[in-house]
């Protein structure tokens, strides 16, 4: 592995491990003082990503997540060779996030676990349609050149923080494997946590393909 990737690994370890450390976090405190309430957790989400997609951006191109450096691979925006120095960087992250929050505040909350609240099935469909759309802005801020660069953290953060307030009480609304692995291993939970890394994945490939093919520039057609 060249420096360049090792230098790109790291970031996406360190905006991972934000993610986890900021965004189960406030789940955590949330459940000790009641303080945040649900709007708060999931405007942390959204807060958290939005700086360090401007902090690590230019760096590693602030993935964070298994599902989308999967689809950005799929959609040929990513190099397959590098795909799993990346997964393994963001899992890593998550994991180090994790340690550190039970480190800090024990088992509470179990460490922000995702958990359906409903079927499975329900959690599944939601998880995959939460992602697809989360997907959909991904790409269309980070590989459309008509897109404005500058609002794009902002774009991507506030959709974070929208799936998380209206599918963040049925599914958890993780969108990331990465980020439903580390909190869960060392919680000790894995009910239907299969939900968590199928369903991501598949909508994130959903989303990028979606924006995929509404970008393709019509065919010109002859009077």
């Amino acid at each position: 592995m060249n420096r360049e990737l090792i230098r790109r690994s790291v970031a996406e370890l360190v905006g991972t491990f934000a993610l986890v450390t900021a965004g189960c976090g406030a789940i955590i405190v949330n459940a000790q003082t009641g303080a945040l309430t649900h709007i708060g957790i999931a405007l942390t989400f959204g807060f958290i990503i939005t700086v360090m997609i401007a902090a690590t951006g230019h760096i590693s191109g602030a993935h964070f997540n298994p599902a989308v450096t999967i689809a950005f691979a799929v959609t040929r925006h990513f190099p397959w060779r590098e795909v799993m120095h990346y997964v393994v960087a963001q899992v890593l992250g998550a994991l180090l996030g994790a340690i550190t929050l039970r480190f800090l505040f024990g088992d509470i909350a179990l460490i922000g676990a995702t958990i359906p609240a409903g079927s499975a099935l329900q959690s599944f469909a939601l998880e995959v349609l939460l992602t697809a759309v989360l997907m959909f802005v991904i790409i269309s801020v980070a590989t459309d050149t008509r897109a404005i660069g500058t609002p794009a953290a902002l774009a991507i953060g506030l959709t974070v923080a929208l799936d998380a307030m209206w599918g963040g009480p049925i599914s958890g609304a993780s969108m990331n494997p990465a980020r439903s692995f580390g909190p869960s291993l060392i919680a000790g939970v894995w009910e239907n946590q299969w939900i968590y890394w199928l369903a991501p994945i598949l909508g994130a490939v959903i989303g990028a393909g979606l924006y995929q093919f509404l970008r393709e520039p019509l065919p010109k057609t002859t009077s």
